[in-house]
């Protein structure tokens, strides 16, 4: 008898919160966005006014326990201090791992200190120092490495990887064999199951196998910069910043930031399967061209905006 698996689409989300390059505007945001990987939300930088966005798009303060800051440019951490204040405010209690270059953890505990302020949770700072790619977070369902970056300071991008889960139960095999319950988490973890006649039937019988473990690359702020691409190759998403157009290319060498289509060239280099434009200079009445640009190089390219959620 055929039997026909039907494949859950466990989706990878993600939450921009803000998208736009340093200066404020009241219609877009600083850098900020939400990973929901897992069973995880990360937050992934921290721009002014990342905990309005956050209240904005509903997403749960007490679901967030791992912060990524990339650099120490203001539109990228300076609303750190006011979201671990307010978490304060709330009275948490859960941890808060905060990871970030070297210097992060003595500005924020200086905000504390200068506001006769403290936490009554535990707030943990992991310090980045390293210009080689290194793992920093890792449980049993993802792990999350940094990707040095070419920036004006010491800037890291996040790649988030997960890790290939458990096997799918074929539930009409199961129950033709009348396998019992307590079987289940073995077969899920590949093992076979032998019956009480002495047939062992094999873990392909009795189940499908897990989903592709997805991937997401985010990095901001950098100029093109090649070196990265054995580290991001292949991953499901890539978000590169995209400050400039063509048309301002002059601009990138002095301010390390990069064009649309040089982060198409990333994205096509790393053989990644989509590519998210952000980071847009605010001097552009439209990002529409930043994808017109980029598709020339690499054609699966989405644009970021604040409040977009996507999906895969």
């Amino acid at each position: 008898m055929l039997i026909i698996h039907y494949q859950l689409s466990i989706e990878m989300k993600l939450q921009i919160l803000g998208c736009y390059a340093a200066t404020p505007r009241t219609i877009t945001n600083p850098t900020s966005q939400v990973l929901d990987i897992k069973n995880h939300l990360f937050l992934i930088d921290c721009g002014e006014g990342t905990q309005v966005q956050l209240r904005k798009h509903k997403i749960k303060f007490s679901r967030i326990n791992h912060i990524f800051i990339s650099h120490l440019h203001g539109d990228h951490f300076y609303g750190l201090i006011g979201l671990i204040s307010t978490f304060m405010l709330l009275n948490r209690e859960n941890d808060l791992h905060v990871y970030g270059p070297k210097g992060i953890k003595e500005i924020i505990l200086l905000q504390l200190r200068a506001s006769g302020s403290f936490t009554g949770y535990n707030l943990y700072f992991h310090e980045l120092e390293s210009k080689e790619s290194e793992v920093i977070f890792e449980d049993e369902t993802v792990t999350v490495k940094t990707i040095p970056l070419n920036h004006r300071v010491y800037t890291n991008g996040f790649l988030f990887q997960e890790k290939l889960g458990k096997r799918h139960l074929n539930i009409e095999a199961v129950a033709k064999y009348k396998i019992e319950k307590v079987y289940f988490d073995k077969i899920k973890s590949g093992g076979n199951v032998t019956l009480d006649s002495g047939e062992v039937i094999t873990n392909e019988l009795l189940s499908f196998p897990p989903d592709a473990p997805m991937s997401y690359a985010f990095c901001s702020d950098t100029l093109y910069d090649e070196s990265i691409v054995p580290i991001i190759k292949d991953v499901d998403v890539l978000y590169h910043e995209s400050t400039f157009l063509d048309s301002e290319m002059q601009y990138t060498e002095k301010t390390k930031h990069a064009t649309a289509k040089e982060a198409a060239q990333i994205a096509k280099l790393a053989n990644v399967k989509n590519l998210i434009l952000g980071h847009y200079s605010t001097r552009y009445g439209s990002i529409e061209p930043f994808k017109t640009e980029a598709q020339t190089i690499f054609e699966n390219v989405l644009l970021a905006d604040d409040g977009k959620e996507f999906e895969f």
